[in-house]
């Protein structure tokens, strides 16, 4: 073990001086969001999700190099960053995680980094007294050497290895403490606790909740609208026509024959028509292909040329595949209607986001772009059935384009 201790203090120093050089960078920060705050708070705070995702980024960073040094795994779960309004941008600056990070980024850049840069003074501190005799009496003529006390003399020139020794006992002390300090430091302010978790969770779960429901509704409603525009008023024919063909044969017309036809006309159209609403609340596909399949099936139906990329995708909950279905289908429904793309690129993944199985799905058009999403529009339907599974969406859809929609769907249900 003895043998080993000398590899522990290199990599204790060595964390120390990589921390020392990020807590100066944290010190920037620091200063940087003190000057830029009043200016959002009067603008608007235009820059809070951009500079919130860089802090997250940055603890991030800290986290790994933490959990590498001490063999503990920081947990990492930050909510999604919607910021759209004003009101939304001040809640976000003031949530629990966002208010933690910032507590960290103020002890890192100012109380770790003084703790650091004094940690590794002192083997600095001991390879300088060591130098000393070589150096103090040329230097002597244009300044005072000292360290710690003034050095005027050889004598005093000649105490330098027994400074240099204390500082180095010092230091093999120190150094390794001060490291152990910096990442508990660092992990009592990174880590996540469990009632932040649970706080999260439950904040997550309410909101996946409302999700649910408002989606739920818009389906009743959408299914609702359609019987009553189309398979009803289909029926409604079917009826009327039978009447006329009835009354035709009792007063023996000639056009029996024609409204027959007419009213299996109307039938086999109520028919097709709620054979369509059945395919819109879960597509048969699914059972028969798989999701890979059914996605497949919508890159053929695609009016422009589409690829789809799929990898590593096993069987997931129904409700997770039909809604994975949903969202590309609606998606590739908005690029071919509005987007005026040529090309559309599909992918489907499964992936672990956050510790958690996720089916993530990507469409990618190269069309106009300039996609907004309006609150009854396609992209507000895709985000509600992803939210009602505590699912993600981000968009990005510059004017000229290309247009990029990435869902993230967990599959733990």
């Amino acid at each position: 073990m003895r043998k080993l201790r000398p590899r522990r203090w290199m990599r204790a120093l060595r964390y120390l001086v990589i921390e020392s050089v990020a807590a100066a960078a944290s010190l920037c920060f620091v200063v940087a969001g003190l000057v830029l705050l009043p200016l959002g708070l009067i603008t608007g705070l235009p820059f809070a999700p951009a500079a919130v995702a860089l802090l997250r980024r940055w603890a991030d960073l800290a986290r790994k190099r933490t959990s590498s040094f001490s063999g503990r795994q920081l947990v990492i779960s930050y909510p999604p960053i919607t910021a759209g309004s004003y009101k939304e941008r001040i809640l976000l600056l003031r949530s629990r995680a966002t208010r933690k990070d910032a507590l960290w980024l103020l002890a890192h850049g100012i109380a770790l980094l003084s703790l650091g840069f004094a940690a590794i003074g002192l083997p600095l501190a001991a390879v300088n007294s060591l130098l000393i005799p070589l150096y103090w009496e040329p230097l002597s003529k244009y300044a005072t050497v000292a360290n710690p006390y003034p050095v005027v003399s050889w004598q005093d020139a000649a105490t330098m290895p027994v400074v240099a020794a204390v500082y180095a006992l010092l230091s093999w002390w120190l150094v390794p403490a001060a490291a152990r300090l910096f990442s508990w430091s660092q992990t009592k302010l990174l880590n996540i606790g469990r009632a932040t978790l649970l706080a999260a969770r439950v904040t997550a779960l309410t909101a996946s909740r409302a999700a649910a429901l408002e989606a739920h509704s818009s389906e009743l409603r959408r299914i609702e609208r359609d019987l009553h525009d189309g398979a009803q008023n289909k029926l409604v024919s079917v009826v009327m026509m039978l009447g006329m063909a009835m009354r035709s044969v009792e007063t023996g017309g000639s056009n029996t024959s024609e409204h027959l036809r007419r009213a299996q006309d109307a039938a086999t159209d109520a028919l097709s028509n709620l054979r369509t609403m059945v395919h819109d609340i879960y597509p048969p596909i699914l059972d028969e292909l798989g999701l890979e399949g059914a996605l497949a099936a919508v890159a053929v139906r695609s009016g422009c040329p589409c690829t789809l990329h799929v990898s590593h995708l096993p069987r997931s909950p129904a409700a997770v595949e039909a809604a994975a279905y949903f969202v590309v289908a609606e998606a590739v429904t908005n690029a071919n209607k509005h987007g005026s793309a040529t090309r559309l690129d599909l992918s489907a993944t499964f992936e672990v986001v956050g510790l958690v199985d996720c089916l993530v799905l990507t469409v990618q058009d190269d069309g106009v772009g300039g996609a907004v999403e309006r609150p009854a529009g396609g992209l507000a339907g895709i985000r509600r059935r992803v939210e009602a599974f505590e699912g993600t969406m981000a968009v990005s859809s510059p004017v000229g384009g290309p247009t990029m929609i990435r869902t993230v769907l967990p599959c733990a249900w």
